[in-house]
């Protein structure tokens, strides 16, 4: 029997409760559709050459959102298939999972294979909101090899004295943004622009020891603040066209501090130290991203 032919011998009946368990089967679907949306993705590829990395992947773009207990934006990190480009092997992230990077940011160790390889890093979001891939910033942990001879052992390397800050953005469309004020913070590449910025050290030194100002369109510019106070303003579509920090007097003989200002169309500025302005080459270029550093000096 053909299955034209059985469809015409069912009964009324059952294809009565044939079509109620569709209709059933599809709302629930709907539901579960609801319930857990599809989401929007965003894929780059970084690649590497020959050696062992740590990887300094930046907070997420955007804010936060969990539906169904599921928590975006967030970040996969994956090795595409073996090819002409062999790919890199995760080592280990700072997230629960072996591969998963939350909004926060994070690290992952990785290490690539001779001839070097690529790893694929995917942002996901819910589609109504826009999914901004995170910046990923490479560290070489090992030495380059040379005539083919064995990577030497790895050194011990003895970072600066580093004060921890926490450092607060208002991105335009984005609102305030915190952070912890370690490495590249912002929207380096993606043109976000920078309308205002705090810094407030979270050890060692107080509040009122760090000093800004900030930089506006045809020669604008803000007085110095302290405090943590938020420098520049809101809801004023004015970008931050360049900025400044600086110590208060009484630690400025014991610390140093030193920051780059990324630009629209300049690239990057700096590094430039201790109240000295951070200004874009193009002028009334806006500020996307900041790297700030406060170091205690080494004693003489």
């Amino acid at each position: 029997m053909t299955e034209k032919s059985r469809a015409i011998s069912k009964k009324p009946a059952q294809r009565a409760a044939e079509t109620a368990l569709s209709k059933a089967t599809a709302k629930a679907l709907a539901a579960r559709t609801l319930e857990y949306p599809r989401l929007a993705a965003s894929a780059s590829i970084v690649r590497l050459e020959e050696g062992l990395y740590v990887l300094d992947i930046s907070p997420t773009p955007g804010l936060p959102s969990r539906r169904s207990g599921v928590a975006m934006p967030a970040v996969h990190l994956s090795a595409p298939p073996a090819g002409p480009s062999r790919s890199v092997e995760i080592i280990g992230t700072s997230g629960d999972a072996t591969t998963w990077i939350g909004h926060d940011g994070g690290t992952v160790v990785v290490k690539s294979p001779p001839g070097g390889g690529d790893l694929w890093v995917t942002t996901y979001g819910f589609p109504e909101e826009a999914v901004v891939p995170p910046l990923v910033e490479p560290r070489r942990l090992d030495r380059p090899r040379s005539n083919g001879a064995a990577p030497p052992s790895l050194d011990v390397v003895v970072e600066p004295d580093e004060i921890r800050t926490e450092i607060v953005l208002h991105v335009e469309r984005l609102g305030d943004r915190r952070f912890s004020g370690k490495g590249w913070i912002g929207n380096r590449g993606r043109k976000l622009r920078i309308e205002a910025f705090s810094i407030r050290p979270t050890d060692t030194l107080a509040a009122g020891d760090i000093e800004i100002k900030g930089l506006g369109p045809s020669g604008r510019e803000t007085p110095w603040v302290s405090d943590g106070k938020l420098c520049g303003t809101r809801g004023q579509h004015l970008p931050l066209t360049g900025f400044a920090v600086r110590l208060a007097a009484h630690v400025d003989d014991r610390f140093d501090v030193l920051y780059e200002g990324a630009f629209f169309e300049s690239g990057v500025a700096g590094p430039h130290r201790n109240g000295a302005l951070c200004i874009p080459a193009i002028a009334d270029d806006p500020l996307e991203a900041i790297n700030v550093r406060v170091i205690r000096r080494a004693p003489q």
